[in-house]
């Protein structure tokens, strides 16, 4: 990547900056979704072999600003990985899957705290790029174990099965586009809705624990 950046390399990828790669890293892992789902190892081997394509080249540009380098953040996984696995490589128990994430998440709050990563609400931390169906989903389990919602009826309504479920979704998707409205945009303004009515009735006490 460092030969196809200089001066005599490659004059696509010369001109390539963080910006310009930012949608280019998502293309890769739906095309890796699509080979693991496919089963097929040879296509999985590739679309992660593109994938670590983009990391290599975010981490020249980086170096080549000095801002870091790929051993700088291999050598950051690594330490992260350690830290966060104190029942693995310390002396910390945790017997089950949803012992590890609890004890992850306290970890991960404990390390960003005085930074400017630092979060300060219990629905801090899902990207805004996510597709907007992913994104409501991630925001309603923070809400949900932040108890900023009310506790579920015992019979909720609605669909009751996964196809069921499926089928209205479908359904959904259908009636915006015969209207031509965009599913996408409607769900994501009404999650912008939902956390921030979520983030008002958040108690500054919890919010500073968290």
């Amino acid at each position: 990547m460092a030969r196809l950046r200089a001066p005599d390399g490659c004059p696509w990828d010369r001109e390539q900056d963080h910006r310009t790669l930012r949608y280019h890293a998502i293309e890769e892992v739906y095309e890796l979704l699509d080979a693991i789902e496919a089963g097929d190892d040879a296509e999985m081997a590739e679309e992660l072999g593109d994938l670590l394509l983009q990391i290599v080249f975010h981490c020249q540009m980086a170096a080549e600003r000095q801002a870091f380098t790929f051993e700088d953040v291999t050598r950051g996984l690594v330490r992260k990985l350690i830290h966060r696995h104190p029942h693995v490589f310390g002396d910390a128990e945790a017997r089950t899957a949803a012992a590890v994430w609890e004890q992850w998440d306290r970890l991960k709050h404990v390390e960003k705290q005085g930074t400017r990563h630092a979060r300060a609400s219990a629905l801090d931390g899902i990207p805004r790029h996510l597709p907007a169906l992913l994104r409501a989903q991630k925001l309603w389990k923070k809400a949900r174990r932040a108890h900023l919602t009310p506790a579920p009826p015992p019979q909720r309504r609605g669909p009751r099965s996964p196809a069921a479920v499926a089928r209205a979704l479908f359904d959904l998707a259908t009636l915006c586009q015969d209207r031509g409205w965009s599913a996408e945009e409607l769900l994501r303004t009404e999650a912008r809705r939902r956390e921030t009515a979520w983030r008002r009735a958040e108690p500054p006490s919890r919010r500073s624990r968290r």
